[in-house]
């Protein structure tokens, strides 16, 4: 082996001596130790609550009137139930809970009289009878739910997909006036609408401690999910 070639053969064991695994870094040691911290700590949270499924749950699907419909890994949740020939779906998801944590940092104020995190809500109701979808923007927050906006449309299907193409459509259409604009009269019978459908106080605060107890699920997940890439 000539000398051009000793140096090379040199620096190629070299650099595979101090590369170690291919991908690794000299902080990831540290991270997955903290990230197995959190982990750790997330998991006994869940423990010391014993039971997997909390009461509130379990109070919740004994009435038997809503349907969850939950995937892991995603941060929507749907309720839906039948009303004589009405369908009725409301969705929410638990981003509200994180951009609710974010503003409290951002206000760096602490007080036992802050009210519980909002969460938005959309419900949609149709038809079997007939075409149309009549949907309704609210607020779940402290055991109430706030009314924001109602919208109609004549296509049940553009009116109830959860498509990019079904969201651009329904662009520049006029869907209603803002709630709070209506007669009070109105205003008042519609809430009673809404009371009839189910859609209650109840339900308004189960939504939020839903969303926290999901939200606390999907992030044990995360962590375990980031921490085994990291160890790769």
């Amino acid at each position: 082996m000539n000398a051009v070639n000793t140096v090379r053969a040199a620096g190629i064991r070299a650099f595979s001596a101090s590369s170690g695994r291919f991908g690794s870094g000299a902080t990831d040691i540290s991270l997955s130790q903290k990230l197995q911290e959190e982990l750790k700590y997330e998991q006994e949270a869940v423990a010391d609550r014993g039971d997997s499924t909390p009461e509130f749950l379990k109070t919740f699907l004994e009435q038997g009137v809503w349907s969850i419909n939950d995937t892991r890994g995603h941060d929507e949740v749907t309720l839906s139930r039948k009303f004589g020939d009405e369908s009725i779906r409301i969705m929410f998801s638990i981003a509200d809970l994180q951009e609710e944590d974010f503003d409290l940092e951002n206000e760096n104020e602490e007080s036992d009289d802050q009210p519980g995190s909002p969460i938005r809500a959309s419900l949609s109701i149709t038809k079997s009878t007939g075409p149309g979808a009549l949907n309704v923007d609210m607020v779940a927050q402290d055991g109430s739910f706030v009314v924001e906006n109602l919208s109609f449309y004549e296509d049940t299907k553009l009116g109830t997909e959860l498509t990019a193409d079904a969201d651009w459509n329904r662009r520049g259409l006029y869907i209603g006036p803002q709630f709070d604009t209506l007669d009070v009269s109105v205003q008042d019978e519609f809430d009673k609408f809404l009371q009839e459908r189910g859609v209650n106080e109840s339900v308004a605060a189960f939504i939020p401690e839903y969303a926290g107890y999901k939200e606390q699920q999907e992030y044990v997940k995360w962590l375990g999910k980031v921490k085994s890439f990291i160890d790769l």
